[in-house]
């Protein structure tokens, strides 16, 4: 089984790996008269240390405090705890399989994604100024077609090759990949915000052998991550903004360590890729994730957790988590139900999802699942960011202020079926200009 190796080498090999112009091999990092059969090909990730100062999680990446993960195989959870007990390793952490979320039974679309875009009140946003131009929104998914985004827009999308990123072992270049999945994040993003800069992060192309059409590896998207982080802390602090839209997650247990195990993912929150996406949020990033399609009326087939499919990153407290509703703000059947493994009151919002829009899997296919509803709500955030940074608005204010500007279902603050409510990006703008921070 694969899994994830979490160990503090030297602090001068930390600082190494935390600096994204050095080059640093597994092999460097790995204490002497360790066998592990390691990834040679992947690239040691810097993890930051969790601590809480009284008031707010901190994440430190000094060298003395930060600790470093490597990719391994493991024959079976007993040798992962042997390996887990030597004195220089932290942890051994579970690399689970992750997928896109994409549909639900054959039903069609309601409505189109112009009826979106008038739902997300576009043209209002438009006139406010607040397109997305020069927020960067990194689609971390199966890579982007952008001819196919273009077309079926009328304008071709902006995509920031060189702040884009492949794992290892992809190879494409960002923009240029075949359609699937990621073109329909992509271009449902661009429906609030149409001038926003695509990054490019095919994670979902990288995939074990016999692994299904959109599996990728957990550890990919760690390493993604941690290149995102050099993205944002690179970014001036008085503009800082970056959204992330990530439309997938881990369907079945088995691939993960029991609950309760030190190396479990789906309910640890000092797994490391739950820690680095909690420090991701705290430099400033809009971190968006999918519920997922588990929903009990309509059940995606992959889905095998038995209660609580809402695990891992789609449950982080720190993440904006999206269940789907179609054009009429109905809940639809397959958006998976709360409560959330790390967070409880999961799912937070819903967003529009069914709909004509991409035809990414054929013109008369809507745009489905809640891997549609994430990106939908991905580009109302980053059109509030066009004029409010991170640092004028941290990414926790964002979330708490578009949970409480939703459109509440039936009169109640808050339930498992649509969270605090569907995002309503015409109160939240009134919200904002109340509290004197918009234009």
């Amino acid at each position: 089984m694969r899994v994830l190796i979490q160990l503090r080498p030297t602090s001068d090999l930390i600082a190494a790996v935390a600096d994204p112009a050095v080059r640093v091999d597994s092999s460097d990092v790995l204490p002497d008269r360790l066998e592990l059969r390691f990834d040679p090909h992947w690239e040691p990730v810097a993890v930051p240390e969790p601590g809480h100062d009284g008031v707010r999680a901190t994440f430190s990446m000094a060298p003395d405090r930060a600790s470093v993960v490597v990719r391994a195989e493991v024959a079976d959870a007993p040798e992962a705890r042997r390996i887990g007990e030597h004195p220089a390793i932290v942890g051994v952490f579970a690399d689970p399989d992750i997928e896109g979320f994409l549909t639900c039974g054959g039903t069609p679309a309601v409505g189109t994604w112009t009826d979106v875009a008038a739902l997300l009140r576009a043209e209002d946003l438009a006139a406010a100024g607040l397109t997305g131009a020069g927020v960067a929104v990194a689609v971390v998914d199966t890579g982007i077609n952008a001819d196919l985004v273009g077309r079926v827009r009328g304008s071709a999308p902006t995509i920031d090759a060189e702040r884009s990123w492949n794992p290892v072992g992809v190879t494409g270049t960002a923009g240029q990949f075949p359609v699937d999945h990621g073109s329909m994040c992509a271009f449902d993003t661009l429906i609030a915000a149409p001038q926003a800069t695509l990054l490019d992060y095919p994670v979902l192309r990288s995939r074990r052998q016999g692994g299904s059409r959109m599996a990728g590896l957990l550890s990919d998207a760690l390493a993604g991550y941690a290149r995102l982080r050099t993205v944002l802390t690179d970014q001036p602090e008085a503009t800082r903004a970056l959204v992330v839209t990530n439309s997938w997650g881990a369907f079945s247990p088995d691939w993960d360590f029991p609950v309760g195990d030190p190396g479990n993912y789906s309910d640890n929150p000092s797994h490391p890729f739950n820690v680095i996406v909690g420090s991701l949020e705290a430099a400033g990033a809009d971190i968006l994730f999918a519920a997922g399609n588990c929903g009990r009326d309509c059940p995606d087939g992959r889905c095998e957790y038995l209660d609580k499919p809402i695990g891992g990153a789609n449950s982080h407290p720190s993440v904006l988590t999206l269940g789907g509703v179609d054009t009429s703000n109905t809940r639809v059947g397959y958006s998976s139900q709360g409560p959330g493994r790390l967070a409880d009151r999961k799912p937070d919002v819903c967003a529009y999802t069914h709909f004509l829009g991409s035809t990414a899997f054929g013109d008369d296919a809507p745009d489905t699942g809640t891997s549609a509803a994430t990106p939908v709500a991905a580009g109302l955030v980053a059109a509030i960011r066009t004029h409010w940074s991170a640092t004028a608005l941290p990414p926790a204010q964002l979330r708490d202020l578009l949970r409480r500007t939703a459109i509440h279902h039936g009169g109640r603050d808050f339930d498992y079926d649509y969270g605090y409510g569907v995002a309503d990006a015409a109160a939240a703008l009134r919200e904002l200009r109340r509290l004197g921070t918009a234009v």
